[in-house]
C-alpha cells in the first residue's frame, strides 16, 4: 500500500526531531571530551582564551606571517557604543591580558586605538581609559589613536589615553559632557485617569524622581552632584592629556559640542587631521624604531569557535524566525549605567 501523506509527514517529523536530538547529544559528548583534554599531565587545567590573534594589514596594506619574534602593534577597536556586550571594560581588559600571552608574549611594542564611537557608559569609559594608561606605563610603549568617523564623549575620554590622536577629515570630535536618561513625570496624567501608585522603600531619597508622584523640591540635587563629579573628572582627564586644549574655554565655550577634524585640531582636541589608517600606522611604526615592514598589526577580535557555537553569532544554530526586543543604544547602556558620556544629538 502507498504511504499516506499524513503518515509520511509524521515519519519525516520524527526523523528530523531525533536527528536534532542526536546532534545535540553529539555536541555534549564533544564538550565532555574537550573538558577532559583541557587537563594537563600534572592535573592543572589549561588557560582558556577568549580571543584569537588575527593579522591585520600593515601601513602598506600587506598582511604577512612573520617569525615569532617580530614586533607587534596591537590594534584595539573602540567601535560603537561603550558599555555594550562587545565593547566594555571587561572585553578590553581581557584583550590586554591576552596580548601578553601565547605567541604575542613580549612582542607588543605599541597600541593603536581605532576609534569610531559616540561614547556610552561613564563607568566603562573611565575604566578603559585607565586600563590603557596602566598598560602603556607598565610596558613603556606608545599609544596612538586614529579616529575614523566619530570620537565623541566617552570615545574622546578613551582617546585621551593616547600619546597622539589623528583623524580623517570627515571625523567629528568632542562632546565633553555627561548626560542622564531623561526623567518623565506622569503623576498629573495619573490623577486625571484616576490611577494611584504605591512605592515601598526605606532610606531618605530612595525614591527620588519617582515618576508616579509630584517631585519634591531639591530631590534631584544628589543626582546633580554625581553628574557634576563625573563631568569634572572628564574635563580633568581631557585637559591633562590634551595640553593644547584650553581648559577654561573647554568648560565655558566648547562645552559638549562636536567639531570637524580641522577645527578639533585648531582647538587642541587632536594632533592632526587629514590622516588615514595607513599613515597613522606608518608614524606609529617609526615611533618604535621600525623603518621597514618587519612588524605585524594584530587584533584580538575573534572569539574561539566554541564560544561562537553557543552565542547569537553562530549561524548554524540560528532559525529563520527571530523574536527580539529592539532597544536604542542609549537604553542598552542605561540598563547597566544611567550616567553616560554619550553624544546623542
Amino acid at each position: 500500500m502507498r504511504e499516506s501523506i499524513f503518515l509520511a509527514s509524521i515519519r519525516s517529523f520524527f526523523l528530523a526531531f531525533f536527528g536534532i536530538i542526536g546532534f545535540i547529544i553529539g555536541i555534549v559528548v564533544i564538550l565532555i571530551i574537550i573538558g577532559a583534554l583541557s587537563e594537563t599531565t600534572d592535573g592543572q587545567p589549561e588557560i582558556n582564551y577568549t580571543y584569537t590573534p588575527e593579522i591585520k594589514p600593515n601601513a602598506s596594506g600587506i598582511r604577512k606571517s612573520l617569525s615569532s619574534d617580530a614586533p607587534v602593534i596591537l590594534k584595539l577597536n573602540i567601535d560603537g557604543i561603550i558599555g555594550t556586550e562587545l565593547l566594555n571594560s571587561k572585553t578590553i581588559r581581557q584583550k590586554l591580558i591576552e596580548s601578553g600571552e601565547r605567541s604575542l608574549k613580549n612582542r607588543v611594542k605599541a597600541i593603536l586605538l581605532f576609534i569610531d564611537s559616540p561614547g556610552g557608559s561613564a563607568i566603562d569609559s573611565d575604566a578603559i581609559y585607565r586600563l590603557i594608561k596602566d598598560y602603556k606605563e607598565t610596558h613603556k610603549i606608545p599609544v596612538y589613536a586614529y579616529v575614523n568617523g566619530l570620537c565623541a564623549s566617552g570615545g574622546m575620554y578613551i582617546a585621551s589615553s593616547a600619546d597622539k590622536i589623528f583623524a580623517s577629515d570627515v571625523s567629528l570630535i568632542g562632546s565633553v559632557g555627561v548626560i542622564l536618561s531623561t526623567a518623565v513625570n506622569v503623576s498629573q496624567l495619573m490623577d486625571k485617569l484616576g490611577i494611584q501608585s504605591l512605592t515601598l522603600y526605606d532610606g531618605k531619597g530612595k525614591d527620588n524622581l519617582n515618576p508616579f508622584r509630584p517631585w519634591r523640591k531639591g530631590e534631584e540635587d544628589n543626582i546633580k552632584e554625581a553628574i557634576n563629579a563625573l563631568y569634572n573628572r572628564f574635563v580633568d582627564v581631557v585637559a591633562e592629556n590634551r595640553p593644547n586644549l584650553d581648559k577654561t574655554k573647554l568648560v565655558e565655550d566648547y562645552g559638549a559640542d562636536v567639531f570637524p577634524a580641522a577645527k578639533a585640531k585648531e582647538l587642541g582636541y587632536i594632533d592632526d587631521n587629514g590622516y588615514d589608517l595607513n599613515r597613522t600606522l606608518k608614524e606609529l611604526a617609526e615611533k618604535i624604531g621600525i623603518t621597514d615592514e618587519y612588524y605585524q598589526v594584530i587584533a584580538l577580535e575573534s572569539k574561539n569557535w566554541l564560544t561562537q557555537l553557543f552565542t547569537s553569532e553562530n549561524q548554524l544554530l540560528k532559525g529563520k524566525i527571530t523574536h527580539r526586543l529592539e532597544l536604542t543604544p542609549e537604553m542598552q547602556v542605561g540598563l547597566k549605567d544611567p550616567y553616560m558620556y554619550l553624544y546623542r544629538p
